[in-house]
Protein backbone atom coordinates (compact mmCIF):
# COMPACT_ATOMS: atom_id res chain seq x y z
CA UNK A 1 0.00 0.00 0.00
CA UNK A 2 1.44 3.34 -0.86
CA UNK A 3 1.78 6.34 1.65
CA UNK A 4 -1.17 8.91 1.49
CA UNK A 5 0.34 12.02 -0.87
CA UNK A 6 0.36 15.55 0.74
CA UNK A 7 -0.13 18.73 -0.80
CA UNK A 8 2.64 21.07 -1.13
CA UNK A 9 1.90 24.46 -2.55
CA UNK A 10 -0.95 23.26 -5.25
CA UNK A 11 1.15 20.02 -6.19
CA UNK A 12 1.30 16.95 -3.83
CA UNK A 13 4.68 16.39 -1.98
CA UNK A 14 6.84 13.67 -2.35
CA UNK A 15 6.39 10.84 0.03
CA UNK A 16 9.09 8.02 -0.05
CA UNK A 17 7.82 4.81 -1.06
CA UNK A 18 9.32 2.12 1.40
CA UNK A 19 9.85 -0.64 -1.53
CA UNK A 20 11.92 2.09 -3.45
CA UNK A 21 14.21 2.31 -0.30
CA UNK A 22 14.26 -1.70 0.13
CA UNK A 23 15.37 -1.85 -3.95
CA UNK A 24 17.63 0.84 -3.68
CA UNK A 25 19.80 -0.41 -1.04
CA UNK A 26 19.65 -3.66 -1.86
CA UNK A 27 20.41 -4.17 -5.59
CA UNK A 28 23.89 -3.49 -6.58
CA UNK A 29 24.99 -0.60 -8.21
CA UNK A 30 27.30 2.76 -9.01
CA UNK A 31 26.19 5.49 -6.29
CA UNK A 32 28.02 8.91 -7.45
CA UNK A 33 27.78 10.21 -3.93
CA UNK A 34 27.75 14.23 -4.50
CA UNK A 35 29.32 16.18 -1.31
CA UNK A 36 31.70 13.21 -0.62
CA UNK A 37 35.37 14.30 0.20
CA UNK A 38 37.88 13.25 2.67
CA UNK A 39 36.46 14.87 5.77
CA UNK A 40 35.96 11.78 8.07
CA UNK A 41 33.55 14.34 10.69
CA UNK A 42 30.78 14.78 7.48
CA UNK A 43 28.26 12.62 7.45
CA UNK A 44 28.56 12.04 3.51
CA UNK A 45 32.28 9.87 4.88
CA UNK A 46 30.48 7.42 6.76
CA UNK A 47 27.75 6.86 4.70
CA UNK A 48 29.17 6.24 1.40
CA UNK A 49 31.28 3.29 3.96
CA UNK A 50 28.15 2.01 4.89
CA UNK A 51 26.99 1.89 1.12
CA UNK A 52 30.32 0.32 0.34
CA UNK A 53 29.29 -2.62 3.14
CA UNK A 54 25.98 -2.87 1.73
CA UNK A 55 28.06 -4.10 -1.53
CA UNK A 56 27.25 -0.69 -3.63
CA UNK A 57 30.25 0.88 -5.94
CA UNK A 58 30.60 4.24 -4.64
CA UNK A 59 32.08 7.24 -6.81
CA UNK A 60 32.90 10.81 -4.77
CA UNK A 61 32.01 13.36 -6.56
CA UNK A 62 33.48 17.02 -5.10
CA UNK A 63 35.16 19.65 -6.47
CA UNK A 64 38.45 18.83 -5.16
CA UNK A 65 37.80 14.81 -6.90
CA UNK A 66 39.45 13.11 -4.19
CA UNK A 67 39.99 9.34 -3.30
CA UNK A 68 37.42 8.50 -0.41
CA UNK A 69 37.63 5.19 0.80
CA UNK A 70 39.67 3.62 -2.41
CA UNK A 71 37.41 4.85 -4.67
CA UNK A 72 38.47 7.61 -7.31
CA UNK A 73 36.75 11.07 -7.15
CA UNK A 74 35.55 13.22 -9.88
CA UNK A 75 34.41 17.14 -9.84
CA UNK A 76 30.83 16.33 -11.44
CA UNK A 77 27.95 14.10 -11.88
CA UNK A 78 28.92 14.17 -15.61
CA UNK A 79 32.13 12.56 -15.23
CA UNK A 80 31.44 9.45 -13.52
CA UNK A 81 32.12 6.66 -15.86
CA UNK A 82 29.48 4.69 -16.89
CA UNK A 83 25.99 3.74 -15.87
CA UNK A 84 24.56 5.25 -12.77
CA UNK A 85 22.17 3.85 -10.47
CA UNK A 86 22.10 6.53 -7.78
CA UNK A 87 22.97 10.20 -7.19
CA UNK A 88 22.94 10.49 -3.29
CA UNK A 89 22.96 14.39 -2.83
CA UNK A 90 24.97 15.14 0.65
CA UNK A 91 25.06 19.12 -0.55
CA UNK A 92 22.43 22.15 0.85
CA UNK A 93 18.71 22.33 -0.21
CA UNK A 94 19.71 25.36 -2.06
CA UNK A 95 21.88 23.36 -4.85
CA UNK A 96 20.19 20.29 -5.10
CA UNK A 97 17.92 21.30 -7.68
CA UNK A 98 21.36 21.62 -10.03
CA UNK A 99 22.47 18.07 -8.86
CA UNK A 100 18.72 17.00 -9.53
CA UNK A 101 19.50 17.93 -13.12
CA UNK A 102 22.83 16.63 -13.56
CA UNK A 103 21.64 13.32 -12.83
CA UNK A 104 18.67 13.44 -15.16
CA UNK A 105 20.99 14.74 -17.46
CA UNK A 106 23.59 11.61 -17.57
CA UNK A 107 20.77 8.89 -17.33
CA UNK A 108 20.78 8.33 -13.66
CA UNK A 109 17.87 5.74 -12.37
CA UNK A 110 17.38 7.67 -8.74
CA UNK A 111 18.33 10.23 -6.81
CA UNK A 112 18.64 10.01 -2.63
CA UNK A 113 18.26 13.64 -1.36
CA UNK A 114 20.05 13.06 2.00
CA UNK A 115 18.24 13.74 5.60
CA UNK A 116 17.36 17.64 5.34
CA UNK A 117 17.97 17.87 1.80
CA UNK A 118 14.29 19.28 0.28
CA UNK A 119 13.63 20.38 -2.81
CA UNK A 120 10.15 19.55 -3.94
CA UNK A 121 10.66 21.07 -7.41
CA UNK A 122 13.67 19.14 -8.09
CA UNK A 123 11.86 16.08 -6.77
CA UNK A 124 9.00 16.02 -9.47
CA UNK A 125 11.44 17.43 -11.93
CA UNK A 126 13.36 14.18 -11.16
CA UNK A 127 10.08 11.74 -11.21
CA UNK A 128 8.77 13.09 -14.18
CA UNK A 129 12.24 12.18 -16.19
CA UNK A 130 11.44 8.84 -14.94
CA UNK A 131 14.17 8.95 -11.85
CA UNK A 132 13.09 6.61 -8.87
CA UNK A 133 13.29 9.97 -5.63
CA UNK A 134 14.15 9.31 -2.36
CA UNK A 135 13.80 12.62 -0.31
CA UNK A 136 14.89 13.36 3.64
CA UNK A 137 16.56 10.64 4.52
CA UNK A 138 19.46 8.56 5.25
CA UNK A 139 20.75 5.25 3.67
CA UNK A 140 22.48 4.12 6.42
CA UNK A 141 19.24 5.00 9.04
CA UNK A 142 16.91 3.17 6.76
CA UNK A 143 19.30 0.26 5.83
CA UNK A 144 19.60 -0.39 9.45
CA UNK A 145 15.73 0.15 9.99
CA UNK A 146 15.77 -2.45 7.35
CA UNK A 147 17.96 -5.12 9.04
CA UNK A 148 21.01 -4.35 6.50
CA UNK A 149 24.40 -4.35 7.15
Amino acid sequence: MRAPRLWFAGRMAHVNDPAVIRRLLTTPGTWAVVGLSTNRARAAYGVAAYLQDLGQTIVPVHPRAETVHGAAGVRTVAEVAGPVDVVDVFVNSGLAGDVVDQAIACGARAVWLQLGVVDEDAAARAAAAGLDVVMDTCPAIEGRRLGLG
